[in-house]
């Protein structure tokens, strides 16, 4: 009779589905917080005049569109389609490539309304729109604290949480004016912040729509040197005499794949082709992190 001792081993497939259920609850604890926050401030920017906290939802309703991202990219891993063979990664490009179009819109207005703001000044309730921008304040504090530990491991986590912590220095910005203009009255104050605010937005879905554009027409990722990637391999496997139709490019952020024509050296022809792919596999994946790999040997 065989006898097991010491703790339960978990397979890496266990762990990863473990860890993934954690990161999801996270994710969706985070995207509440976030949604119920962004509404607020809306509502609370429309009854007390201040159009900062109007722009501060806007800039919130980015960062909540990031965690959706990061939320969809991790449902769409482990979703299969029979005639879709790269799955449904590319939906969160699309999502994003719309997001950054819509964005665009709501730049326009926020500039709009805050040059009309600062032509004719309005009203705004400072006490109101310091306690609703507080509340914004320790809700982007809250969120960041609660992605912190995953955004360690996952790439797409860490990129929502750094949008967090980008949305908490707005935040701050309009706290400090709203205290300004509860004591001062200077109620400019109000339209030059949604403008820095628009400004931010702005820059955030230029970058965003230029990252969906490159990869939806498969360029190589702006962090890989097709160049480096075939003097790395030329150099490190001594077979390798040419690498040619060398093409990578991105299946969705941060998922790179690869296709190359590989010429060996004829003095060097009898060794196996099986471990030269190996090799060449292992460098794409741990030097390159590209996933996926199509070698041809001519």
């Amino acid at each position: 009779m065989k006898h097991t001792h010491g703790p339960k081993l978990i397979s890496p497939a266990e762990e990863l589905f473990e860890y993934r259920s954690v990161e999801k609850k996270k994710l969706k604890l985070t995207m509440a917080i976030t949604g119920t926050m962004m509404v607020v401030e809306a509502i609370g920017g429309y009854f007390t005049g201040s159009l900062a906290l109007i722009s501060d939802a806007g800039h919130m309703f980015t960062h909540f569109f990031a965690l959706a991202i990061s939320f969809g990219a991790i449902l769409c891993a482990n979703r299969e389609s029979c005639n879709k063979t790269f799955g449904f990664y590319r939906v969160e490009i699309l999502a994003a490539l719309f997001n950054s179009l819509f964005l665009f819109a709501v730049t326009a207005y926020i500039l709009y309304a805050g040059i009309k703001r600062i032509i004719h000044p309005a009203q705004i309730l400072g006490l109101e729109m310091f306690l609703i921008a507080l509340a914004g304040l320790l809700v982007n504090l809250a969120s960041a604290w609660i992605l912190q530990g995953a955004s360690r491991e996952d790439l797409n986590v860490k990129g929502a949480f750094l949008h967090m912590l980008a949305d908490t220095v707005s935040s701050i910005a309009i706290v400090i004016g709203a205290i300004i203009i509860y004591f001062t009255g200077w109620l400019i104050i109000d339209p030059l912040l949604s403008i820095g605010i628009a400004i931010v937005i702005f820059w955030w879905g230029w970058g965003l729509l230029r990252d969906s554009v490159n990869i939806l027409l498969e360029s190589a990722p702006k962090d890989l040197s097709v160049d480096e990637v075939s003097q790395s391999l030329k150099s490190q496997i001594p077979s390798i005499e040419e690498i040619t139709d060398l093409h990578i490019w991105e299946i969705t952020s941060k998922m790179y794949s690869m296709t190359a024509h590989i010429k060996l050296k004829k003095e060097l022809a009898h060794t196996d082709e099986r471990e030269i792919l190996a090799a060449i596999k292992r460098i794409a994946n741990e030097q390159f992190d590209i996933e996926h790999t199509t070698i041809e040997f001519e």
